[in-house]
């Protein structure tokens, strides 16, 4: 069961207090402030771990706490800091104030960590006070308290093709022909209710991930059908495929209904570079010319049967070819990593 979504509170550890305190030897009875530091709270951080795919770990606990600081001793004692809470996501992870709906950071690559909570700061003892003109100060200062924050976790999943289609448009066949992965497939409408990820392997060890997204109907903007709650997960992917059925009685307007969905979610998604794919192929009547509608800005239009395997592995070369040209064109400072100063690498 794929939780892409999750709200929960992190709650970082207060500061330990300041000691007040004054020496007390043998021979020394009236010593000097001796009072320690104390100790400083344990923060929050969103840790990306490949071995994730899901945040089904948050969907049953919603809290999330650090250990507070130790108070200060005599001595000069500081007291020990409290260990920092890792909180450990899939790769693709962002991270947003659940009130504010304020956009943190995201973690994208493994091992990628995303401060969310700050630890308090401990507070000073009366040592710290001490002047030439105040030799016996009795103030003090209390920990800080720790961050407590509401944070909502959304996974989009990283792929490099997703592919994109009404429902039975034949992307879950395509995919688990074209990869390993094994998703479920019926001749029923919205038999896809989940995205999947498969890996396409061709020749000379050359790989790309695409992405199965449940099927979108007009009015997904609307949140007909399964709405545009899993259009996320085609946000981060560097080509769009958008698979239109040759049973479709008008595969033009179906081409042009699935950009205006797309479109109708996300302006940045219709910039992204697009191949159009007609499916079931095998289904045409020989000897007739496939219908071309007009793509105006596709990268390809390809015609493939998934059941007979026409067609399929020129599909998979031009969208190898499609993703290399995409990854050339990316920026190579910052890789799509959000940049704030609690991102740690």
């Amino acid at each position: 069961m794929l939780i892409d979504r999750a709200v929960i509170r992190v709650v970082a550890g207060a500061g330990g207090s300041g000691a007040s305190s004054f020496a007390r030897f043998k021979y020394k009875p009236k010593g000097g402030p001796d009072g320690g530091d104390g100790g400083h709270g344990g923060s929050v951080y969103v840790k990306a771990d490949p071995n994730l795919a899901t945040l089904l770990d948050y969907r049953y606990r919603n809290l999330w706490q650090a250990e507070r600081g130790e108070h200060g001793k005599g001595k000069t004692q500081t007291g020990a800091s409290a260990s920092d809470v890792h909180l450990p996501v899939p790769p693709g992870t962002v991270v947003r104030d659940a009130i504010t709906g304020e956009l943190i950071g995201e973690v994208l690559q493994p091992e990628d960590t995303l401060r969310v909570a700050r630890g308090g700061r401990g507070g000073r003892g009366n040592a710290r006070f001490a002047t030439a003109t105040h030799q016996a100060p009795r103030e003090w200062e209390p920990g800080e308290p720790g961050e407590d924050r509401q944070i909502e976790l959304v996974l989009k999943l990283i792929a490099d093709v997703g592919l994109v289609g009404e429902p039975n448009a034949g992307k879950s066949t395509l995919l688990s022909v074209i990869s390993a992965a094994r998703p479920k497939t019926a001749d029923y409408p919205f038999t896809t209710l989940e995205p999947n990820l498969g890996v396409v392997a061709l020749s000379n060890h050359r790989t790309f991930v695409v992405a199965d997204i449940p099927g979108i109907i007009e009015g997904a903007h609307h949140g007909k059908g399964l709405g545009f709650r899993f259009l996320q997960h085609v946000e981060r992917t560097r080509v769009l495929a958008f698979l239109i059925p040759l049973d479709q009685e008008d595969p033009q307007a179906a081409y042009d209904r699935l950009r205006e969905e797309v479109r109708q979610y996300s302006e940045e998604l219709t910039h992204k570079t697009h191949v159009v794919v007609l499916t079931k192929l095998d289904l045409w009547k020989p000897g007739e010319s496939v219908p071309q509608p007009t793509t105006e800005g596709a990268a390809g239009v390809l015609a493939i049967s998934s059941a007979t395997g026409q067609g399929v592995e020129n599909l998979k070369n031009h969208l190898w070819q499609l993703v290399q040209q995409a990854k050339t064109s990316e920026s190579p400072e910052t890789g799509g990593q959000w940049q704030d100063e609690d991102v740690l690498r």
